[in-house]
């Protein structure tokens, strides 16, 4: 029920979801794709077809005057495409 933490709304992702029909969620770090899938089938009510996971590292950071080096935390993406008659009203640009 929590594999999903957030759907991310960038240009980039609006734009996949617009001519594509490709979803983008940020997702918890075990979550496997049929979690996903599930998931989304229960929490928007629509029919996934594919889901395409992407592990993306952390990015370097450098704190304060001192320049203690650290990293952001590292996030998993998943891109889910959706049948062609279901939508997710969350991405629709207005």
């Amino acid at each position: 029920m929590y594999t999903l933490v957030r759907p991310i709304l960038t240009e980039k992702s609006l734009d996949l979801a617009k001519t594509l029909n490709k979803y983008t969620f940020e997702v918890k770090k075990d979550a496997g794709k049929f979690e996903i899938k599930k998931a989304i089938e229960k929490k928007y009510s629509v029919k996934v077809i594919n889901v395409r996971i992407i592990n993306t590292l952390g990015k370097k950071v450098r704190f304060s005057a001192r320049r203690i080096e650290g990293r952001r935390k590292n996030t998993k993406k998943a891109i889910v495409t959706l049948d062609k008659k279901d939508k997710i009203d969350i991405f629709e640009v207005k």
